[in-house]
């Protein structure tokens, strides 16, 4: 049986989609907090292999000149599979137009985004609210 895609919220289960992101692994994302996220993202994408959640991935957007693809998570089952570069594939496709898609990745993952179209944004700079732990993380650094 074939992959299933949605977009739809209203079916979503918000405790399977923390069960993914934790085997992801990209943390350890409350059922409450990504319920808060996907639903203030303009665009969501969930992937089911018979039945069971095993990818999903949001973006948010202005419309027209800037887009950000954040939270892409596959099932470990599910990676190396093409999953991934699909699930990517399928958002940068709903964001056409824009004049830039930036995307935020956990360190280590960037080989696989460069394959994709992605590069290094020289010029970008961030704020979080435990800036120690992003550092220990590898998200931050102050070069």
């Amino acid at each position: 049986m074939p992959v299933s895609w949605t977009e739809r919220l209203d079916a979503v289960d918000w405790r399977e989609l923390e069960t993914l992101y934790r085997l992801a692994p990209l943390g350890g994302k409350s059922a409450d907090h990504l319920r808060t996220v996907f639903t203030n993202s303009r665009f969501t994408l969930f992937a089911h292999d018979r039945g069971r959640l095993v990818a999903a991935g949001r973006a948010l957007s202005d419309g027209a000149d800037c887009a950000c693809i954040c939270d892409v998570a596959v099932m470990p089952s599910h990676q190396g599979t093409g999953l991934g570069r699909e699930l990517v594939g399928r958002l940068v496709e709903a964001l056409q137009g824009h004049r830039k898609i930036l995307l935020y990745s956990v360190p280590g993952k960037e080989g696989f985004y460069r394959k994709l179209g992605f590069m290094r944004l020289l010029t970008a700079m961030a704020i979080f609210d435990d800036q120690a732990a992003a550092i220990a993380r590898g998200h931050l650094g102050d070069g």
